[in-house]
């Protein structure tokens, strides 16, 4: 065999792997529990990332939806009821019978209490949903938040602590900004010399995001992985058979595909950074760890889904 053609060969394989997407998500797991150090250097180009995939991944996203009061209104209850009355049902009740330790007790209240992530909607960019659902069902829920999040707070922890204003902080930051400036990128045609790069600086992205969420939190995975087994499994059930069974739902009553992804999206992904973050301010470490567990066993959900769809099987 020639030399040059098994170097050519093996450059061809490394060229799809890196830009195969459920790879470069692997792989930012396996960097974040293997080097935690520049997770903590690099923790700062969280939000500015999460902020470029919002834009990219709206600029395709219609703005007519935004006229109709109609369709606002109709796919923002629909966000609310998926994240709140499915996924934070499902959790608190999981929560109720599973979960002995208080911290950890505490730490899935939380997660149950804030909004959905905003990775929902290029998740649903990336998986053929419908974007336009995913991003009013997202609005429409942070919201709601403004007033839920603190509700269940109050209810289950017995404080009010979270300020409304950091909810809507992260609306405008994560969702609304980055709205605005995409449509600014397409009303300029600067879109069009973006488009070719948009799919690999998004997953790049997602990798330096995905590495900092598990790096800095490397240590729960690796100090207590036995005390987080019912963790683990509220947080399967939250994404896998959740999200499964919401999927054999869509297809028994005959609902549209796309939006089947989306609401699939909005019930099983949940903020939770914001949810870390309240833990860690507000009570004792080990509260952050449902949300660090979660967050992990999401990134392997949505690898699960790119995997199942490019089998053509979603």
């Amino acid at each position: 065999m020639c030399p040059f053609k098994g170097s050519l060969s093996l450059v061809v394989r490394a060229s799809k792997l890196l830009n195969s997407r459920n790879f470069i998500f692997l792989m930012s797991l396996v960097a974040g529990l293997v080097w935690d150090t520049g997770a903590r250097y690099a923790e700062g180009l969280m939000l500015p990332g999460l902020a470029l995939i919002m834009t990219l991944s709206t600029m395709n996203v219609s703005v007519e939806s935004f006229r109709s009061p109609r369709v606002l209104l109709t796919f923002s209850l629909a966000g609310i009821a998926a994240s709140y009355f499915v996924q934070a049902s499902v959790i608190l009740a999981l929560n109720t019978f599973l979960i002995k330790n208080q911290h950890f007790w505490e730490g899935f209240v939380l997660v149950a209490a804030v909004p959905p992530a905003v990775a929902v909607i290029p998740f649903a960019l990336f998986l053929d949903g419908d974007k336009e659902f995913a991003l009013l069902g997202t609005i429409g829920t942070y919201l709601a938040g403004l007033f839920l999040t603190p509700l269940i707070a109050l209810v289950y922890l017995g404080t009010g602590f979270l300020n409304p204003l950091k909810l809507l902080a992260v609306l405008v930051e994560l969702i609304i900004a980055p709205l605005v400036l995409a449509k600014i990128l397409v009303a300029t045609g600067v879109s069009k010399r973006i488009d070719p790069w948009k799919e690999p600086v998004m997953n790049w992205t997602f990798f330096l995001v995905i590495y900092i969420l598990t790096g800095l939190n490397r240590d729960v995975f690796m100090t207590q992985p036995g005390s987080i087994v019912p963790v683990l499994v509220i947080a399967i059930a939250n994404t896998f058979v959740l999200g499964w069974l919401i999927e054999k739902a869509g297809i028994f009553f005959g609902f549209n595909k796309a939006r089947v992804t989306s609401f699939l999206l909005l019930s099983t992904y949940k903020n939770y950074g914001i949810a870390g973050g309240l833990a860690l301010i507000f009570f004792d470490p080990k509260t952050a760890v449902p949300a660090t567990v979660t967050s992990a066993v999401g990134i392997l959900y949505f690898i699960w889904l790119s995997f199942m769809k490019s089998k053509g099987k979603t």
